[in-house]
């Protein structure tokens, strides 16, 4: 299994680069410049990348499972993390395991349920711990942190819980730390270093 990891990592890094990366001044979502870009949209909604991007996070979540209970769903922040958390519940549905996915919208609808969360609903006792789920959050590039963290709130705000978040690329700019800092572990398939050598 370790080399089929490992193969998926080179695989998914080379469409990453390829499709992904480039080199040139921008303004991140954070409103921070910067020198680099990664959309991680550009490899993620391609087939290939879908694949390998749903197998590497699926490996993710069930190393961060050891030791505690399951994660009962996965979701984040739209539109980066929709195609990732797709991808992770398909991959988990091909094993065998039921795994939805949600999205935290940026705002509420302002029609029909006026729902943030889609795909996760509110647990219906707050009283009742066994209703709580335990949640991964996905990002697909990870800068100060703000919009996983936004997630989180919008999660908790349904009696969930969210334990970790699983990212594609940690911008090393802070966010890992922002995210521990709230008691979240972060797991992050690639960063910096892998597309700036």
């Amino acid at each position: 299994m370790r080399i089929a990891r490992e193969n998926d990592e080179h695989r998914l890094l080379e469409l990453l680069r390829h499709k992904s990366f480039e080199q040139k001044e921008v303004t991140l979502a954070s409103g921070r410049k910067s020198n680099f870009y990664i959309d991680c949209k550009k490899t993620v909604l391609d087939g290939e990348g879908a694949v390998l991007t749903g197998r590497l996070l699926y490996w993710e979540i069930q190393k961060a499972e050891t030791g505690h209970a399951p994660i009962a769903a996965v979701g984040g922040p739209e539109l980066g993390a929709v195609p990732l958390a797709i991808a992770t519940s398909m991959t988990a549905a091909l094993s065998g395991r039921t795994l939805p996915s949600f999205i935290v919208r940026k705002e509420a609808k302002d029609h029909g349920t006026a729902t943030k969360v889609e795909g996760l609903s509110p647990r219906e006792n707050p009283l009742d711990s066994r209703q709580c789920l335990f949640c991964g959050i996905m990002e697909d590039v990870i800068t100060t942190g703000g919009s996983a963290l936004k997630a989180v709130k919008a999660v908790k705000e349904l009696g969930h819980f969210p334990v970790a978040i699983f990212a594609l690329v940690d911008r090393d700019e802070g966010g890992r730390q922002a995210l521990e800092a709230e008691g979240l572990k972060v797991y992050s398939l690639f960063t910096r270093h892998h597309f700036m050598t």
